[in-house]
């Protein structure tokens, strides 16, 4: 390396790995944080904030990057990469000041447990004037950044690239062709659940799904499990702290919450470790770690392989409660669609319309088509219109998604493309994986995972999600896939 150059990647992997310490105050929070010291620990994030703003917008480090784009003929490609988006990270930084972001990092931790108090009572009042506080923040965060449209910029943000113009284009046909897919689903005779889950020991739960992560691929050497209310993932490759929930009358949300943080997990273990800290060290954007999740968590963990290979073994620790279900009962249970107002228990055939559903609001608050205040009766009258709900409460609506009390505005589209992405890859798999099914029914994952290291992982942030599912794929990102995966998974098994 040049001199120059390896002081730049020294400098970023110091702050890499102080932002890796104020992740882990943010899981703590979640995780163990006692009720009373909400306070405390908002003190401790500011300060954090405080701290790796300070790193970031330190002029050393703008004047390396300078001198290193002037003398860019003598860095090689992946260097320019690195050189090129640390430019874009400093000037990003550059636009904000030291008494926002500490600011910022107060009321997010601020507005999550204020979040968490309104989810518990039901009372949305209660937390209007922190959600608003965080869409406020938001905009104020990308006018210094000199942005012309907000929601535009926080998209961009999650997902490099995109817009909400682009997201529409995509979201629009993709609605247009599930709404009728769920309709079929809903009206066919066997669309009824085959029997409720009861009493299944957590202890139990848990110690089935670490099996079947580490099966999958996830190290536990370098990653642990625990408990939280919104099951989430952070940290870096080498320190991956997972969250799940357990229920003992669900016990299908833990396992599949436990692979869905797995696969956001894999990605970060799979990210090369020698760019640690550097853009090609880091993911490519929300969409594309979606996209690694939810393949594991549906395509993979939803197939009649994946459960012709773990259902012995799930059957073993379940023995009284799955006595009276047969295989092909399970599969049901395990693939079953119903139209729910839970995003987070929704099946994946529904899911992207709960997406939607989100898109359009954040839509909606950003250009002021509605107000914080009509968000409850806004979010009420998309759910009867995209899903034919009628809610009960808002704990089933607005108050059900911890995102955007920590100003994670949009994000939630993220997930769909992710689904999209996801899906493309599927297909790549099968035509690039001779013996896919039947790898997977015998327990064997690693193929697939190395090839996901390979085409995905390895990637970092040299790509958008565009360009990645593009060259991983053969194909444009696009809704085509994963109604074709839909049907062929979905409609054969709700036939009448």
């Amino acid at each position: 390396m040049k001199p120059d150059f390896e002081k730049l990647v020294k400098k970023l992997q110091t702050t890499a790995s102080i932002q890796q310490v104020d992740r882990l105050l943010g899981w703590d929070e979640q995780v163990n944080l006692p009720p009373g010291s909400a306070e405390t620990r908002a003190r401790q994030m500011a300060a954090m904030a405080d701290v790796l703003y300070e790193r970031r917008t330190d002029p050393e480090l703008g004047n390396l990057i300078d001198s290193l784009i002037a003398e860019s003929g003598s860095l090689s490609q992946d260097e320019l990469r690195i050189v090129k988006l640390a430019k874009k990270d400093f000037d990003e930084e550059q636009c904000l000041n030291t008494e926002f972001v500490a600011r910022r990092a107060s009321a997010m931790s601020q507005s999550y447990h204020a979040w968490v108090e309104a989810r518990q009572s039901g009372n949305f009042k209660s937390f209007a004037p922190f959600l608003q506080e965080q869409i406020d923040l938001a905009k104020e965060y990308a006018e210094l950044c000199g942005a012309e449209n907000a929601y535009n910029f926080w998209i961009d943000k999650h997902d490099p690239g995109m817009s909400q113009e682009s997201i529409t284009r995509l979201f629009e046909p993709l609605q247009a062709e599930l709404i009728p897919i769920v309709n079929t689903i809903e009206a066919s005779s066997q669309s009824k659940p085959i029997q409720d889950f009861k009493d299944f020991p957590v202890a139990d739960q848990e110690s089935f799904l670490r099996k079947v992560i580490s099966g999958l691929g996830f190290d536990f050497n370098q990653g642990r499990l625990d408990r939280s209310i919104h099951p989430f993932c952070s940290g870096s490759g080498q320190d991956i702290r997972m969250t799940t929930r357990f229920f003992e009358d669900n016990p299908l949300d833990s396992l599949f919450s436990s692979i869905h943080e797995a696969g956001h997990g894999m990605y970060e273990q799979g990210l090369p470790t020698a760019w640690y800290g550097t853009a090609l060290g880091e993911d490519a954007g929300m969409g594309v770690h979606e996209s690694q999740s939810r393949l594991w968590e549906n395509q993979v963990a939803r197939s009649r392989p994946f459960w012709k290979f773990w259902e012995s073994t799930y059957r073993e620790a379940f023995p009284s409660q799955l006595e009276t279900l047969t295989s092909e009962d399970l599969y049901r249970a395990v693939n079953a669609v119903r139209v729910i107002p839970i995003r987070v228990d929704s099946d994946e055939v529904t899911y992207n319309l709960h997406i939607i559903l989100r898109f359009r609001l954040e839509k909606q608050l950003f250009s002021g088509e509605i107000s914080v205040e009509q968000l409850p009766e806004a979010w009420r009258a998309l759910a009867k219109e995209i899903l034919g709900l009628d809610l009960t409460d808002d704990t089933q609506g607005c108050l059900q998604d911890v995102h955007w009390s920590g100003g994670a505005f949009g994000y939630f589209p993220s997930y769909t493309l992710g689904n999209m992405m996801a899906a493309q890859i599927w297909y790549a798999l099968e035509d690039q994986i001779e013996d896919l099914e039947v790898q997977m029914a015998q327990g064997n994952f690693q193929e697939i995972l190395s090839w996901l290291k390979e085409n995905i992982h390895a990637q970092g942030r040299r790509m958008n999600i565009e360009e990645l599912t593009k060259q991983a794929t053969g194909h444009e990102l696009g809704h085509t896939d994963l109604i074709r995966y839909l049907k062929e998974r979905y409609l054969p098994l709700y036939a009448n």
